[in-house]
């Protein structure tokens, strides 16, 4: 008994990541699902993670921050065991895409890592990425660690002025 729930929990992820078509972080899932009460966090994680090591899932780390999609191996999978997720459970996670569809996606498409490139100087990596396609992909030397967790903390917030300036600057 406890394999098929734990199963219902796993198809619950790959639905939900088959309904996007950009990745969803940890808490982006795991909100949705604790939301609805459809189980805890813990039975959540180890779904995730099992689906991980399946290789239904994919998972990408940028900063303290991981990305999951589905994978073709997940497609497979949903496809064949789709009739054991309720037709209640498809509706909520329909509605719930359908009215946070642009925030979790907001959330998501503006990425922002950086890293040692040598003694004395890091890189700053920043994206924007719009439906699988990047948008503008940047990256910046510093000289300080402090420096590049800076320029990645203020991306989210400024990376549509950066981008507008940008275009301006080089179309004029």
């Amino acid at each position: 008994m406890q394999s098929d729930t734990f199963m219902l929990y796993k198809l619950i992820v790959l639905y939900i990541l088959s309904r996007v078509n950009f990745p969803l972080t940890n808490a982006q899932l795991t909100s949705f699902i604790l939301e609805k009460e459809y189980t805890n966090y813990f039975n959540i994680q180890q779904s995730i993670s099992e689906l991980i090591d399946d290789a239904f899932v994919e998972v990408k780390t940028i900063r303290n921050s991981s990305l999951y999609r589905i994978t073709d191996s997940g497609y497979e999978t949903l496809l064949l065991f789709d009739n054991m997720i309720s037709s209640a459970i498809k509706e909520d996670i329909e509605v719930y895409l359908q009215e946070n569809k642009y925030e979790l996606q907001a959330e998501v498409s503006t990425q922002a890592d950086y890293y040692q490139v040598k003694k004395g100087e890091y890189a700053a990596h920043l994206s924007v990425e719009e439906r699988s396609s990047t948008i503008i992909d940047l990256t910046l030397l510093v000289t300080t660690q402090e420096e590049a967790s800076l320029i990645c903390n203020n991306w989210k917030d400024k990376s549509s002025e950066v981008y507008s300036n940008i275009m301006s600057i080089l179309l004029s």
